[in-house]
Formats: structure tokens, sequence, C-alpha cells
């Protein structure tokens, strides 16, 4: 691909990157949950200006960002009264709503699907960003594809400097990990990919009405949830998930200065007495907070191995493990 000049916008310049939007220009800026890579999404060219960027697979469907549920017309999507309620209720935040795309999405932003993907992040300066575009925008993560996702302006700056025109600095993005993407059913409301709402947040504030977790994804064919198939986050170290205990052995028995490794604060005895090249996460949010951010850091300081203890599998827990699960690569993901 050809390479772009990219100008690194400050927050008061979010008015330029705006009008990059709207003419058709690539624009990395900062979500709640990731840094995305945006375009407009009513304008084929500038779409697949996205998955060039990215090397996206062409199956791999988008999310189309909005300043809000009011901003969703018939053109966009054509939403039923529970989807929109659904919305309503986490808007702004980390919530995507599967629903029928209207006549100004095209193919390239749903993998051919006849539905598109909608969410209103909760971050002031991307809602500003879209307000001002004046239209939908279609934004995966702004990583290379398979590579962890960006969640400060350093890690975006490695993955598109050269590759869109312009990158807004929006600091550190306060969750970490990509929105939880739902489809409204006849029984409930089903996950299709874990994220940063959990199970147990949607069904609370659903006053208990059904919420089922993701289900088999097809084997053929374009994927309905975004980073629900292809390979996702991989650092270029290899990482091992395991139990605190056997990943405290390890480190203990492996002098290697390239080792790194993540525990919770709660399975270690004496966090102030440990080995520097052990990382600590106070809980679970933390976790999610600081894990692309980790593995940026590991691949940069050159390692080659990472351990990481298994998240519980609650809450955030479920999606960190998903995270990780697909950052392992291939093979048997707890294999030492």
């Amino acid at each position: 691909m050809s390479v772009r000049p990219t100008r690194i916008l400050g927050p008061a310049e979010w008015e330029e990157a705006a009008a990059l939007l709207r003419t058709g220009g690539l624009v990395v800026f900062p979500t709640e949950t990731v840094y995305g890579l945006g375009a407009r999404a009513d304008q084929e060219a500038a779409v697949r200006a996205i998955f060039e960027a990215k090397g996206r697979p062409a199956d791999n469907p988008l999310i189309v960002h909005l300043p809000s549920v009011e901003a969703i017309d018939p053109r966009i999507a054509r939403l039923d009264e529970r989807s929109r309620r659904l919305l309503e209720i986490f808007s702004p935040g980390p919530l995507t709503v599967i629903a029928a795309r209207g006549e100004a999405i095209g193919d390239a932003v749903t993998a051919g699907l006849p539905t598109v993907g909608l969410r209103v992040p909760d971050h002031p300066l991307a809602l500003r960003l879209l307000e001002g575009a004046g239209c939908p925008v279609a934004a995966p993560s702004a990583n290379r594809s398979g590579r962890p996702s960006p969640t400060d302006l350093a890690s975006a700056r490695e993955h598109m400097e050269g590759r869109v025109d312009a990158i807004l600095d929006g600091g550190a993005c306060p969750r970490g990990v990509e929105s939880t993407v739902v489809r409204v059913e006849a029984e409930g409301v089903r996950i299709l990919r874990e994220g940063a709402i959990t199970q147990e947040a949607l069904a609370r504030a659903l006053d208990g009405a059904p919420v089922f977790g993701p289900g088999e994804a097809a084997a053929e064919g374009p994927a309905v949830a975004p980073g629900s198939r292809h390979p996702h986050y991989r650092p270029q170290a290899r990482l091992q998930l395991m139990s605190a205990a056997v990943l405290l052995a390890e480190l203990a028995a492996q002098p290697d200065p390239r080792l790194r490794a993540i525990v919770l604060r709660d399975s270690v005895s004496d966090p102030d007495a440990r080995d520097p090249r052990l990382t600590i996460v106070a809980d679970l949010e933390d976790f999610a907070r600081r894990l692309y951010a980790l593995l940026h850091a590991f691949d940069r300081a050159g390692a080659t191995r990472i351990l990481v203890e298994w998240p519980p599998d609650r809450d955030l827990g479920r999606t960190l493990r998903d995270r990780l699960r697909r950052a392992c690569g291939d093979g048997d993901p707890s294999a030492a």
C-alpha cells in the first residue's frame, strides 16, 4: 500500500479530524474501549481503505459508530423496538447491537451480510468527532490485523502511522477491551462477542430477561460479529496461559530476562517482593484495562515468552479468557 502522511492531532484539533472523515479520509480516534480506525461508512472506497490499512480479511464485518441513538436513521439501520431500547439503556457505552442494515451501508462494511453492528462510544472526544463528522463512521480497532488492539497513542502510532491521514490523541482508553456484541432474538439477548459489558451486567440491566452466551461460530461465510473468528490480539512473543501456582514456579525456575508474566494480585502472597519480570494486576477491571498495553510493552522490550494467569470464568474474566485464547495463536494455550 502507498504511504500516507499521518498528522498527529491533539484533542483540541478534533474538528480537523472530523473534516478528514467527511471527505473520505482515514482517522484513528480514541474510544472508551480501544483506539478505532475510522472512515465514513456510507462511502465504499473509504471503507475499503480500512481493510487495506489493517490487512483485515474482507469477511470480517465492521462496527458503525454514531454520536447518539437518535442519529440512527433508517438509511443506516432498521432498528426494531427491542434493539433500540437495548441501545438506549447502554449508550453511550461499550455495547454493539446487530440490526438490519439500511441502504446507505454497503457490502464492504457488513461483509455482504444483511445486518450491521451499531454502537455509541462512551468517550467525549469520540462523541465530538462523530457529531462533527456528521456521517456514520465504520471503525474496527486501529491495529494491524491479528495484533493486540491499541489502547494508547504510542501503540496506535506503531500500527497506523503512514497508513492513515490522522491519529487523534485521546490518552489511554479507560476500558481496554472491545465492546460486547449482541443480537436481540425471540428468546432474549444473544451475546455474539464477549466484551467490556459482561453477561451479568446485561442481565441486571434487563431486569432478569434472558441473556445467552456466545454460540459456536459458523464454519463458513462471513462472521456476524466482528472479531469472532479470525486470529486476533497476538503479540510477537509466545503467550501461554496457566494457573498462578504454575506460572510463579516457572518464573522462579527460568532466569531468562526475555520472559514476562501477568498475575492477579490475589494470587501473589507478597506483591512487594517480586520478580521485576512479573506484572501484578489489581483485579479483573485492571487486567482488562492494561492487557493490550502490556502485550505491546512486552513486545517493545523484546520478550520471547509471556506467561499469563488464567482469569476466573466469570464477569470480565470470560472476556479476558476469550482475548487470551486468541492471543495464544495455534496450539494448546495452556501448554508449557
